[in-house]
């Protein structure tokens, strides 16, 4: 294990011999990866490249192609801000970000983010995500496709209709007020993360998005969309997959049905 190099003051975690408000690391990346060894280190390096200093944590699927001996060769070098979590196999992406949402509860980040390690999300659009929360007063952040119009690059046609339609589908069933409901990169205040029943999420593929933005908008937090560009995977493979696809389409429908006899009160 890397000694820390970082030490806790008030809640906040704070960079050694910090001298700007910008090497205050109150701020931790989280992505989920199964078989990532193309782009691990790359992403890790992009995050770790940016003028506003972010912590990065792993979780990783017991990856058969060596992803977490990449990371773990890396945290020889980002010791105390590089930080890996592996599990015993495959368990859904949503049971991989709650693993993550309660190891940065519990180590007092202020921000947490999800973002996915294949280049789909361009690493230098953490900043707006952050300046949407830190400096705008959002309590979430949706890096967005669609509130802008369709801004994705590289994918089919046809993945693209379905990935836009099914936004427009669940805020019709939800009534949220979110054009990119199914997006995957996202920054969180710590206190929505305190307040939803982490628990209780029930789905584990990519409708865990909706119903986490769902929560939050059922919770009163304030959500804002920050518009973004997507661009395809071009390293790896996609785990995308038409059974999520129904997970989503059905899931949306028990969602709303449930929150009828929900009160969301905040404690």
């Amino acid at each position: 294990m890397q000694p820390e190099q970082n030490k806790e003051v008030a809640g906040d975690r704070i960079a050694v011999g910090a001298a700007t408000e910008k090497n205050i690391v109150d701020s931790v990346v989280i992505i989920p990866t199964y078989n990532e060894k193309e782009n691990v280190a790359a992403i890790i390096e992009a995050v770790f490249g940016l003028p506003r200093m972010f912590d990065v944590l792993i979780i990783d699927d017991n990856s058969p192609d060596g992803t977490a001996a990449i990371v773990k060769d890396l945290q020889q070098r980002y010791a105390g801000r590089l930080h890996l979590v592996e599990r015993a196999g495959k368990q859904g992406l949503g049971t991989a970000y709650i693993a993550g949402f309660k190891w940065a509860l519990k180590r007092g980040y202020e921000f947490v983010f999800e973002m996915d390690a294949d280049f789909s999300h361009n690493p230098a659009d953490l900043l707006k995500l952050y300046d949407a929360c830190a400096a705008e007063g959002a309590d979430l952040a949706i890096g967005s496709r669609y509130v802008t119009g369709v801004n994705v690059v590289n994918w089919p046609m046809g993945r693209v209709l379905m990935s836009y339609y099914a936004s427009r589908y669940v805020r019709i069933v939800t009534g949220m007020p979110i054009n990119d409901s199914t997006a995957g990169f996202v920054c969180y205040r710590r206190r929505v993360l305190e307040t939803l029943p982490l628990d209780s999420i029930r789905f584990k593929g990519y409708a865990f998005q909706i119903e986490m933005k769902f929560l939050a908008y059922k919770y009163g937090f304030r959500i804002q969309e920050v518009p973004i560009i997507f661009v395809n995977r071009v390293l790896g493979t996609s785990k995308m997959s038409s059974g999520i696809f129904s997970e989503g389409f059905f899931g949306v429908m028990r969602l709303k049905w449930s929150s009828l006899f929900t009160k969301y009160e905040r404690k």
